[in-house]
């Protein structure tokens, strides 16, 4: 087994984003629908382990999600 089978990476897909007071978001419940500053149009970031790394779009497919890469992002130069 590869050493690089055991190493794990948390994935992120961000769609959009939004900005409201604490006392909204407290005052959310089930269902609540929170409006981002995205379209279905716009690039979606994906990060890894919460380091951004590429762009691209959402797919689907009857009731299926998917995220197809567009654009991976040049790496910092720390080498993260």
């Amino acid at each position: 087994m590869s050493t690089l089978d055991k190493v794990t990476v948390d994935l992120m897909v961000v769609l959009g984003t939004s900005t409201m007071p604490i006392h909204q978001v407290m005052r959310l419940s089930r269902g609540a629908i929170i409006e981002l500053d995205a379209t279905e149009a716009d690039e979606v970031k994906i990060h890894a382990n919460n380091m951004p790394v590429a762009s691209g779009v959402v797919l689907v497919d009857r009731n299926r999600i998917a995220v197809e890469v567009k654009r991976m992002l040049p790496r910092s130069p720390d080498g993260r």
